[in-house]
């Protein structure tokens, strides 16, 4: 085997090896009930940094408790309309036996100002954050990215399986003076 070759056979593995971890990371969180959220600002900063991904599990609402960092979205009229990831500083009795929480980011001086209740019967809680990871997520939306990092290895792969297929397809060339299938030699009766 030439060194060209076991360089393309170990890169080859490598490229396999990332690829298959990179679908379990990005698959198994979702089959273990976690939900994932990437954490685009610096409001959580020294817990959980900008560019991190956050592991979430749904709790029962009844179940929160103040130091408990949750994702959610603001009220309509807070003028937020993305998701915000803080933590509880404060829960209170609501109207109708719901609870009112009031949040604010580690890394902010004030809490937020708004309070608002939980409509459904359970909410994410971080339970895990991984640092950086969260950069690979958002580089992944765009298309060009995506087309660079999944299209050409994809399409590097169909090639050389294509190729692989035209040669074990082909009829074989024996070489010159010697004949397929006649490798033993036949031998004559010996004479009684």
């Amino acid at each position: 085997m030439t060194i060209v070759r076991r360089v393309l056979r170990l890169t080859s593995s490598v490229l396999l090896l990332v690829v298959t971890v990179g679908c379990a990371a990005y698959i198994v969180p979702g089959l273990l009930g976690y939900e994932r959220y990437v954490i685009t600002g610096g409001s959580m900063t020294g817990s959980i940094d900008k560019g991190s991904i956050a592991f979430e599990k749904a709790v029962p609402v009844a179940d929160l408790a103040v130091g408990d960092v949750i994702t959610y979205l603001p009220p309509p009229d807070s003028g937020v309309s993305t998701l915000v990831t803080h933590r509880i500083i404060a829960i209170g009795p609501g109207a109708g036996g719901t609870s009112i929480l009031h949040t604010q980011g580690d890394a902010n001086p004030d809490p937020d100002p708004w309070v608002f209740s939980l409509t459904s019967g359970t909410q994410p809680v971080v339970e895990h954050a991984v640092p950086w990871v969260g950069y690979v997520f958002v580089g992944l939306a765009d298309p060009q990215v995506r087309l660079l990092v999944v299209g050409i290895p994809a399409g590097l792969i169909a090639l050389i399986a294509l190729r692989d297929l035209v040669m074990a397809l082909r009829p074989r060339r024996s070489k010159p003076g010697k004949s397929w299938g006649t490798s033993v030699e036949q031998q004559q009766p010996a004479a009684l």
